[in-house]
């Protein structure tokens, strides 16, 4: 299950190069910042029930932030 951490840290850094290569600062800084986060925790060597744990808690902190996002933040329609 550590390994699974350190394939999401490489993807997310993946995304973080191609935001930063297309300007996009703010969403580069977040995936460096969630590359860094799964980094740390793939090399703690826990045990696979608190990986599960604390995945479905980062699942559940993304989805409460991008709904709070899309319902307040988020501009239908704006160029």
């Amino acid at each position: 299950m550590d390994r699974m951490f350190r394939v999401l840290a490489f993807w997310t850094g993946i995304f973080t190069v191609m935001f930063y290569a297309g300007g996009m600062m703010e969403a580069a800084i977040l995936s460096l910042v969630q590359t860094a986060f799964f980094l740390t925790v793939g090399f703690l060597k826990l045990s696979e029930r608190m990986y599960i744990y604390i995945f479905f808690s980062y699942l559940t902190v993304f989805m409460i932030g991008f709904t709070y996002y899309s319902t307040f933040i988020l501009v239908p329609g704006f160029e």
